[in-house]
């Protein structure tokens, strides 16, 4: 299947965005200081979701963040973002200061007071922002580490307290965004085989008990490479079953229906019997 421009645009932007959450997320596990951290966090307060990049509990303070992955030049004019060319972006202080209010919201609303400090992160070190004012919470690339290592020297120990809350913020968390679009698709337009996990490539042959990629040399398990598969498939087509002849036809390269039944009855629950018969 052909992406459309728009929908590969989309799909760049989002694949960006998460490549930079997974950059901050990284350095933040190097934190040191007593706190709990919360990631990716989709949360609903007044009938409004909102989503936080991520979030830091402290015993006197909750810090909220606003991770962007922008790369290239920018200027900061009359509180909009421009890029080089002019082309205006979404200034990340308006959702910023969005979910800064929700969240305080949210907390007061199960009783904690806690003050919330809220900053945008430009995690891309190839990012330069022209004409900024100085009281912008913006963290450049820079900068972060310096205010990661500020929070390491916090004293404070948390409490039960603080762990009643970062547990209370997990369990809101909503496993299906209403922010997801996905582009229309069916399974006649996939290209049907297994991909390779380390490049997406679709180049792979059978050796053994062993799938090799031809463009970068990965070897997986081939009960692991179909188990992947599988996995792929429900996701895309929730309401299809899952049978013997289906995952064959998804697979494509793998040698023998016999093979894919024999990992589907070892991972999955057979249910029915002769031609209804599927997996669950």
């Amino acid at each position: 299947m052909t992406l459309s421009d728009k929908d590969q645009n989309h799909f760049y932007n989002l694949k960006k965005g998460f490549e930079g959450e997974v950059m901050f997320d990284l350095l933040t596990e190097t934190l040191e200081c007593d706190c709990f951290i919360l990631n990716d966090l989709l949360l609903q307060m007044n009938n409004t979701t909102f989503q936080i990049d991520s979030l830091i509990i402290t015993a006197d303070i909750l810090y909220l963040f606003e991770v962007k992955n922008f790369e290239g030049d920018f200027y900061y004019e009359k509180e909009q973002l421009f890029m080089k060319n002019k082309f205006e972006v979404t200034n990340p202080l308006v959702q910023l200061r969005r979910n800064e209010s929700l969240m305080r919201q949210l907390l007061q609303s199960n009783g904690y007071n806690l003050p919330v400090v809220a900053s945008v992160v430009f995690i891309n070190p190839e990012f330069t922002l022209y004409q900024a004012p100085l009281n912008l919470p913006f963290l450049f690339p820079t900068q972060v580490i310096r205010y990661l290592n500020q929070l390491n020297r916090k004293s404070i120990k948390i409490n039960n307290k603080q762990r009643i809350l970062a547990d209370k913020l997990a369990s809101l968390h909503l496993d299906e965004s209403p922010f997801t679009q996905l582009p229309s698709y069916d399974y006649d337009q996939l290209q049907k085989g297994i991909v390779c996990i380390k490049c997406n490539s679709f180049l792979l042959s059978i050796k053994g008990m062993r799938i090799c990629c031809k463009e970068c040399g990965h070897t997986e398990v081939v009960s692991t490479s179909i188990l992947r598969s599988v996995e792929e498939f429900r996701l895309l087509f929730p309401n299809e079953k899952i049978t013997t002849g289906k995952i064959y036809e998804w697979c494509k390269i793998i040698d023998s229906k016999k093979r894919i039944q024999r990992v589907l009855e070892q991972h999955y629950k057979l249910v029915g019997v002769h031609q209804w018969s599927y997996y669950q």
